[in-house]
């Protein structure tokens, strides 16, 4: 049972684009309560160049983030970008204020219209590589939205479709509108309740996008946890995200951090190789 497990290194995104499997996540980008611009722009922007000389070539933002300053961050950084990168972004959620308490839903295909228009711009391209829902908005008849979104689509507006916080039915229903190629749903070794969601993933060959992939910072330094990190000599971070890796292959972690020492560290859990005991040990923390 200790044999060491291998794990693939990249994944098909849409059937097309070969993507390393731990990316980067730009939600922190922004200032606090991700409102308005960074304290510091400059070593914001150097971060971002750092995550792609580290080979990152999938990076997740959205148009609420700052809002709209995620998405100018990474253009001014990246911008043209490397060759294989792909910049995944998403629509359908309004920030009005900080915090959390400070976003509506917006699932209108008006609203829609106008937010891939804008991120088109920041992010100084023709086309999204990977345009996802952010939410479904409870308000607006799933079809409306996912007709929009399919007819973006086949104008060329974007290349490929995913959701964020969904259900299976939510993905089956939209299945019928356009082909699902990721979710992005709340996942972790700490919190695994999307597991039905990442099964019918995995089934479907979709890729599974864990938000809060390290528990939101909140890892729980268990005893066993610990024994198992202290087995590889590396972070608890670290081994949470090896677990992501290992634990379906279709399962694309994207860590974020305002901290190139702290990303230097994510990173590294790429060469993390667990074992079947190691596996079998954290299973007992669902």
């Amino acid at each position: 049972m200790n044999n060491v497990l291998s794990t693939e290194p990249t994944f098909l995104l849409g059937g097309d684009f070969p993507v390393n499997r731990l990316g980067f996540g730009a939600m922190r980008t922004p200032g606090p309560g991700l409102w308005g611009p960074p304290a510091d722009r400059p070593a914001m922007l150097a971060l971002l160049r750092r995550v792609v000389e580290l080979g990152v070539t999938f990076i997740d933002t959205a148009d609420m983030y700052g809002p709209f300053v995620s998405e100018e961050l990474l253009a001014e950084a990246l911008h043209p970008y490397a060759a294989g990168v792909v910049i995944g972004t998403k629509g359908g959620c309004v920030r009005f204020a900080p915090g959390v308490d400070g976003v509506l839903l917006d699932g209108t295909p008006q609203h829609l219209h106008d937010a891939l228009t804008g991120s088109l711009r920041r992010l100084k391209l023709e086309r999204i590589d990977l345009y996802q829902l952010h939410r479904i908005d409870p308000r607006v008849p799933s079809e409306r939205t996912f007709a929009f979104l399919a007819d973006a689509q086949r104008q060329g507006l974007v290349r490929h479709l995913g959701l964020s916080e969904v259900s299976v039915d939510d993905i089956k229903l939209a299945q019928q509108h356009f082909p699902v190629v990721s979710v992005q749903n709340r996942y972790s070794l700490f919190d695994r309740a999307a597991e039905p969601v990442l099964t019918y993933c995995r089934e479907q060959g979709i890729a599974f996008i864990p938000w809060f992939p390290i528990g939101g910072g909140q890892v729980q330094e268990t005893e066993l946890v610990q024994q198992v990190a202290a087995r590889h000599q590396v972070s608890v971070r670290q081994l949470a995200l090896s677990w992501l890796l290992h634990h379906a292959p279709n399962i694309l972690p994207i860590p974020g951090t305002t901290s190139i020492a702290h990303l230097e560290e994510n990173m590294r859990a790429a060469s993390v190789q667990l074992t079947a005991q190691d596996m079998q040990d954290l299973e007992t923390l669902r």
